[in-house]
């Protein structure tokens, strides 16, 4: 039979210690409760609103216009009554006001009538678009008046055509974000394309069929009859429900990164768990021994201790499913920019009962070892004050391969790739044991250390007491330091590279689409000296008669073979551009197509010389043999291209031509004017602008990910405040001595700040080392970008966390500092 009072005492009796264990256990669970309901709102609003992210029943995308087969299916289903059409294409092109001579690159938007059929495009004025988009008239994004200073009924030059600005868009239903976008909306009336005399052939166009079922039943019937008559891969159809938006993509992939950051944080927590647990139990051997002389068994104490567990870890659960809900409120802020509109917030009740069953999981898996502790209590624990271990056997590594199941489970489970899930088990390990190594031997160092201070010999001294926690403690800020260190020093090592540096001798402004008949022209009006580079559009579709297979290739993280690539022909090697395999670029002619290819290639399939590569180009298929295999010498801000042919093979292929000089800044506005009022179906990407909105949504990017790393720091120095409270017997007996020995309290107060000093710096160097490794490694190795330590920054990081955990563990010890020599030696005599 339970006795309530005498668990309640339990509680009560030690409050700090039940503070920090709900704290833990509320720590230990907010991120992932958090991110979960995150997760599950932006998810359902995404699938409620699928019609609306893609505007229409049945989509048919393509960057060329589309096959005849197809239009004539699409035609057939049109006249039958079956669907309604909607055409839509876009792409990018200067704008500029009637008069003005400064030129504005814009993302255009051209739409028939229909167009959306759900969803609504939100006008300024409140009117609906297809009352507004008319002959004659352009609807434009609040930044193209900001930048042009204009205002609505103006007149905007587009191509060939001047146009009134009638209304501002909003928002689009099928455009609910864009990270990096080369200009602001404007919109048109599928009336206006022809007189643009923007489109054409080989233009970097995205063209669209947005198709509304009349009857929904028939949807999936009619997406396959399409898909049939569809040039696959280069047209792709695909229905509401099948079709992943780049949004969905995105938040995918970036909430799981931050649930394994959860996860991450979940582990730390764990610790602190057993920690603050150990020295609530030890606190008790005492009382234990009692009840064990007084006939309790060994069973009756452990169910006691259970329910207090269990009562405390029912506590902090509740209160990290509270903190979830606060968490959840400030996430909209945090995640600005990067949200699809309309997302309706909320924890379902399906995650509040994770959140509960995790906080079991946790808490069940984490207590173990220290209720074990309560067999091996004896009735002489009453008079001898010897330190209880644990008989370890079996058991605890059943509880150990348990946890490591458990935790891999979880991350398997949200992550759903067996493969990546493993990687990242493996990676936590590996960081794991490699800062416990570097704590232990930096340790033994310490232990060795002689020293002549006395304030720094007793601080020194003090790290070694027996349950001082001091490994953990260093091994979790370690941890969780590194990461937050990683995540800055990258981000410095991205801003140097793309943002601050970017290189004197670099191009700067980036011409597009520049038809083969205007290159002389174009060549003249420019005026420099340029890299005049032949682009032609086209897909592989094979590897020695292997096709290629798009949805599998999709799946796979960074590039493959599934999107469209830039081919080029020319006979020569560029400057940075070195034979890697093969003798030369191309064998003997005749012996049909060749092809070289860049190294990066090998990364998304297993090519080497002989290799014979199926090409479509705008549905004109192509094989080519491997010739050679061609090496960047140098990473620079160059167009290189992965696929380069030779000039007879391409020459007759729908090309258009790229190019890129480096400009002044005082004369870039002047050419670009010059440029689109000669040649308007150019398009002029000035890098400055680009790189200033990558810097924008990298910086935001990173303060998200620091913010939920912060939670693992949060676990450092919950460890630090527990392992005070698990030694705070001997910490108290140390400054008692320390003062009846003639001490002021100055000089306590100095060795408990050397202490925290010595445990924050070791675990802020250590992080300090694993994170410039790992920055090293991820700059150098995958991004092949320039690695900078950045000494200043981050000493001074060093410096910050050494002197919050300083302060964190002198506020914690403010109870021991304050004791009177007196009553405790008192208290000691009487028992």
């Amino acid at each position: 039979m339970l006795h309530r009072r005498f668990i309640l005492r339990q509680i009560t009796s030690a409050p700090r210690q039940s503070v920090m264990f709900v704290l833990s256990v509320a720590l230990s669970i907010v991120s992932l409760v958090a991110l979960g309901g995150f997760s599950g709102s932006v998810h359902r609003s995404v699938l409620r609103d699928a019609r609306q992210l893609h505007a229409s029943d049945i989509m048919v995308r393509s960057h060329n216009d589309f096959s005849p087969g197809l239009s004539r299916a699409v035609a057939e289903l049109s006249r039958q009554g079956t669907v309604e059409t909607a055409r839509v294409w876009e792409f990018h092109s200067m704008v500029r006001a009637t008069g003005e001579k400064t030129p504005l690159l814009a993302s255009l938007k051209v739409v028939e009538k229909g167009y959306p059929f759900y969803g609504t495009v939100e006008l300024e004025s409140g009117k609906p678009l297809v009352d507004v988009l008319t002959h004659g008239v352009a609807v434009v994004g609040r930044t193209l008046l900001d930048r042009l200073q204009l205002r609505v009924g103006d007149r905007l030059q587009v191509g060939q055509a001047t146009l009134v600005i009638r209304d501002v868009v909003l928002q689009e239903p099928d455009r609910p974000l864009d990270f990096f976008p080369l200009g602001p909306r404007v919109l048109l009336s599928a009336e206006e394309l022809a007189g643009l005399d923007l489109v054409k052939p080989g233009s970097r166009v995205h063209y669209s069929l947005l198709l509304r079922v009349r009857d929904e039943r028939s949807m999936d019937r009619v997406a396959a009859g399409l898909k049939s008559q569809a040039r696959e891969p280069e047209e792709r159809v695909e229905t509401y429900r099948t079709a992943e938006s780049g949004v969905k993509r995105f938040l995918d992939n970036f909430l799981f990164f931050l649930g394994l950051i959860g996860v991450f944080t979940l582990l730390l927590a764990g610790i602190g768990i057993e920690t603050v647990l150990t020295s609530f139990l030890r606190e008790r051997e005492r009382t234990l021994g009692i009840m064990k002389a007084l006939g309790a068994t060994s069973r009756f104490i452990t169910v006691h201790y259970l329910v207090v567990v269990s009562m405390l870890g029912l506590a902090g659960t509740l209160l990290g499913i509270v903190f979830s809900f606060g968490l959840q409120a400030l996430l909209p802020r945090l995640f600005q920019g990067l949200l699809p509109p309309n997302v309706d917030l909320s924890i379902s009740w399906g995650t509040i009962v994770e959140g509960l069953a995790l906080g079991s999981l946790v808490v069940a898996l984490f207590t173990f070892g220290p209720l074990r502790l309560l067999r091996d209590v004896k009735p002489s624990s009453i008079f001898r004050k010897e330190e209880v271990r644990p008989r370890k056997g079996g058991t605890y590594a059943l509880a150990a391969a348990t946890l490591i199941l458990v935790v891999t489970g979880m991350i398997l489970w949200r992550l759903r790739d067996l493969r990546t899930g493993l990687f990242f088990v493996l990676g936590a390990i590996l960081l794991v044991v490699l800062a416990a190594l570097a704590t232990e031997a930096a340790l033994v160092g310490l232990r060795k250390w002689r020293v002549r201070s006395l304030a720094l010999r007793q601080a020194l001294r003090g790290l070694f007491r027996p349950r001082s926690g001091t490994r953990p403690t260093i091994i979790t800020l370690a941890t969780s330091l590194a990461i937050l260190f990683s995540i800055y020093l990258l981000e410095q090592n991205l801003d140097a590279t793309f943002v601050r540096s970017y290189p004197p001798d670099a191009p700067n402004l980036f011409f597009l689409d520049i038809q083969p008949s205007q290159r002389e022209e174009f060549a003249r009006v420019l005026g420099l000296s340029a890299e005049y580079y032949p682009v032609v559009h086209a897909r592989v579709t094979a590897i020695n008669g292997r096709p290629v297979e798009p949805e599998k290739e999709r799946r796979r993280r960074g590039d493959s073979l599934a999107r469209e690539f830039a081919l080029t022909y020319r006979d020569r090697l560029l400057e940075d551009e070195v034979i890697a395999q093969g003798k030369s670029l191309y064998g003997t002619r005749g012996e049909g197509a060749q092809v070289s290819v860049l190294d990066n290639v090998l990364e998304m399939a297993d090519i080497s010389l002989g290799d014979v590569i199926a090409f479509n180009i705008q549905g004109v298929p192509l094989e080519a043999r491997v010739t050679s295999i061609r090496t960047r010498t140098r990473k620079t801000i160059q167009p290189f291209f992965y696929f380069l042919f030779p000039e007879e093979t391409l020459k007759d292929a729908p090309q258009t031509i790229f190019t890129a000089a480096r400009v002044d800044k005082e004369r870039s506005s002047r050419l670009q004017a010059i440029i689109v009022s000669r040649f308007p179906n150019v398009s002029v990407i000035d890098a400055s602008d680009t790189i200033a909105v990558f810097a924008r949504v990298m910086h935001r990017l990173s303060s998200i990910v620091r913010f939920f790393a912060l939670f693992g720091v949060g676990a450092g120095l919950l460890l630090i405040v527990s392992s005070i409270f698990a030694t705070r017997f001997a910490r108290i007996q140390e400054a008692v001595y320390f003062k009846v020995l003639g001490a002021g309290r100055r000089f306590v107060v100095t060795v408990v700040a050397l202490e925290h000093l010595i445990i924050g710096l070791l675990g802020a160097s250590l992080a300090l080392c694993m994170s410039q490794a790992a920055t090293w490694i991820i700059s150098s190795r995958l991004l092949d970008i320039p690695y900078t330590p950045f000494p200043t920054a981050s000493l001074l990081m060093v410096a910050m966390t050494t002197l919050l955990v300083m302060a964190v563990g002198l506020l914690a010890s403010l109870s021991i500092l304050g004791q009177k020599p007196v009553a405790f030696l008192r208290e000691q005599a009487d028992e």
